[in-house]
């Protein structure tokens, strides 16, 4: 598997976007807030962050078994965690990786495989809806989010209601240079993926990505409280957090990067929070769900062999 210089390009600007975030927010607040970090909960998030992660690994292998795709836990394990690797890409397509390896490993066509990162990514949509549905019963806020992520959620059901009619809507697409590599498996795949978007299937994986979600608005929850920010409810978090990595995923904008950042400061700016006190948690934030996963999809991706692999022309 080769990356490109574009790959760093993303890693760079992260790096460049949070050292600015730190440099215009109050270097007093920062260091005190940095020396009044209460180390006691560290533990609790390095935890909760990977078990809401085991959730979605959960979801994966359900989807795999749907499709008649049996592999060994162990072996499956390392594949799935790869795809992390690639999770700053744009829509989190990259991680399509594991598509590539289950076929240079185990001969899984890639027809088979590979739709079914986009229905993770639907699963994702779902569970974030239903987790940001909180803020609009409790705080009245990402309303308008909400709306149009549900809006984009029916008319993904009602495109794969019917083969003419999600053909159509992959040929319109595929027009798209940046689109046309992940829609021409998906093109050949309808089956794949009205099965795994419908009936029990559906349920279990919503149920899981739902969880994932709870537990990992968990481990934010208890970020902030590390930097003594308790004035916010464990509820209030999950709709915060939700809604504001939604922002991101629709700026399709590789990682959400800058969008979800400033989403989130400005949600939690609407509870009365000072911005300048904000800056350095979200910051910390993204690096314990975002780029802890990176890491540990680099680590995968070697110990899977992925980077022996050739890059998909």
């Amino acid at each position: 598997m080769k990356f490109d210089n574009r790959f760093f390009i993303i890693v760079i600007a992260a790096v460049g976007l949070y050292a600015i975030f730190l440099i215009v927010s109050d270097f007093a607040i920062v260091s005190t807030q940095i020396t009044n970090f209460k180390i006691q909960f560290l533990p609790i998030i390095v935890i909760l962050v990977p078990c809401s992660w085991l959730a979605l690994y959960a979801r994966w292998n359900l989807l795999l078994r749907n499709v008649n795709v049996k592999i060994s836990l162990k072996q499956n394990l390392k594949i799935y965690f790869a795809g992390y690797a690639l999770a700053i890409t744009p829509g989190k397509f990259g991680e399509l990786v594991k598509s590539q390896l289950l076929k240079s490993k185990f001969n899984v066509p890639y027809t088979t495989t590979a739709p079914l990162v986009l229905v993770e990514r639907l699963y994702d949509m779902v569970g974030a809806v239903a987790a940001a549905m909180f803020g609009i019963w409790l705080l009245g806020i990402g309303s308008v989010v909400i709306i149009v992520a549900s809006s984009v959620l029916v008319l993904f059901f009602v495109l794969i209601s019917s083969h003419n009619i999600f053909n159509k809507f992959l040929k319109i697409f595929g027009k798209f240079k940046i689109m046309s590599k992940i829609l021409l498996p998906i093109s050949e795949s309808y089956e794949v993926v009205r099965a795994s978007s419908r009936g029990k299937v559906a349920f279990l994986a919503s149920l899981l990505t739902l969880s994932y979600w709870l537990l990992e608005s968990l481990a934010v929850y208890f970020v902030l409280l590390a930097f003594g920010i308790d004035s916010v409810t464990y509820l209030n978090v999950v709709s915060t957090y939700t809604t504001s990595l939604i922002l991101g995923a629709a700026s399709f904008i590789p990682g959400g990067i800058g969008v979800a950042e400033g989403s989130l400061i400005g949600l939690l700016g609407l509870q009365g929070m000072d911005v300048s006190s904000t800056l350095t948690p979200v910051v910390i934030i993204r690096i314990v769900t975002l780029w802890y996963s990176v890491v540990v999809g680099f680590i995968a991706l070697k110990l899977s062999g992925g980077f022996s692999l050739k890059a998909k022309s």
